[in-house]
């Protein structure tokens, strides 16, 4: 199985990064190990850490059995891991998961719940732990899950589950009595999967970027008017629901001086930059809350449903608009994690990293 490596960032500085090597962890009775194969590097990594304290995302990955001070973190990651150790029924070596994972080379879990879909992890530290991103799911037991889409799946799944439950619970609410639905970071995945999903039927769409973005986020094809930031007081003066993507407070200062009670909700989705504003939106929204809501409403079988159908028309859009970009290894992945940082990369670049 080979050495086991942990990549892990300066809590109190996201530039300060260190690679630690260590040996292959080693199995109680109940658990699993996953060796950590495929992962994704977007904003949406570097909101987890940013926000690492104040979500306790810096929870699900301790530094510390890794021979690492609490004073690092391990930004969380999404990717497909492969089983090469088994301690568990159930569980075989050879079963590909696709779910929440360290910056690392292995990770150990105690599955839980097994079935068809996969498993949950009930490792004690995870116990309190939102319980969506404790979930592994099997390829072989994934309605969403196609070979050739991996990568796609990696930089977009859990993007689309955000845009997706976010577009779901604003339909839900039919639209706020909006006439107008304005997204910043437009072009941003999160953005533009929301708008896939919301560009029928409902209000008008309008797509907030900044100016270098504005021709590539109007390629996309979702939104009825994109503006650019510079442009908020082109907006017309109509009822409309803020959707911030993008967390900057002079964006949300401006709309509500231009907007003043027209601006009917105010909603922060998720921060793509490093200046945390959520305090002061109207409300947060946070993809499991609505994602319990349905599961109520239709059932677990039919929301993976509906999610499986979304995704599979979002894929097919989405597949020629996205250059992919594969690395390999700890230095490769330090390298990403700082472009990302950076905000250096284009939105229509996916980075992946083959550890």
């Amino acid at each position: 199985m080979g050495a086991s490596w942990t990549f892990a960032v300066a809590r109190d500085d996201l530039d300060r990064t260190t690679v630690v090597d260590g040996g292959t962890p080693d199995l109680a009775g109940g658990e699993v190990l996953l060796r950590v194969d495929r992962v994704g590097l977007t904003a949406n990594n570097v909101t987890y850490a940013v926000l690492g304290d104040a979500m306790r995302y810096w929870e699900f990955f301790p530094p510390e059995p890794r021979g690492l001070g609490s004073r690092w973190g391990l930004p969380p990651l999404w990717g497909f891991a492969d089983v090469v150790g088994s301690a568990t029924p159930g569980i075989v070596e050879g079963q590909r998961f696709y779910g929440y994972l360290p910056p690392a080379g292995h990770l150990v879990v105690r599955p839980d719940r097994v079935d068809e879909r996969g498993f949950r992890d009930a490792s004690e530290h995870r116990a309190g732990l939102p319980s969506p991103y404790n979930s592994y799911r099997v390829t072989t037991g994934d309605p969403a899950y196609r070979p050739a889409d991996e990568d796609l799946l990696i930089l977009l799944r859990p993007l689309f589950f955000t845009s997706f439950m976010l577009a779901d619970q604003v339909a839900d609410n039919d639209f706020y009595g909006a006439s107008a639905l304005l997204l910043s970071s437009a072009s941003s995945k999160t953005a533009y999967a929301a708008a896939f999903e919301l560009r029928s039927g409902g209000p008008r769409l309008i797509g907030l970027t900044s100016a270098g973005n504005v021709g590539f986020t109007r390629s996309l094809g979702c939104y009825d008017e994109v503006l650019s930031y510079d442009d908020i007081g082109a907006l017309a003066g109509e009822p409309t629901v803020y959707l911030d993507l993008s967390g900057a407070p002079a964006v949300r200062a401006g709309l509500r001086e231009h907007l003043g009670d027209r601006l009917v909700r105010d909603i922060a989705v998720g921060l793509t930059g490093q200046v945390p504003n959520a305090a002061a939106a109207g409300e947060v929204f946070f993809a499991p809350v609505q994602m319990r809501k349905r599961g109520q409403d239709w059932g677990r079988a039919e929301l993976d449903r509906r999610f499986a159908d979304s995704w599979q028309r979002f894929s097919r859009d989405v597949a020629g608009r996205i250059d992919i970009r594969v690395a390999e290894g700890p230095e490769a992945f330090r390298a990403a994690w700082r472009e990302v940082l950076a905000g250096r990369v284009p939105p229509s670049v996916g980075q992946i990293v083959q550890l």
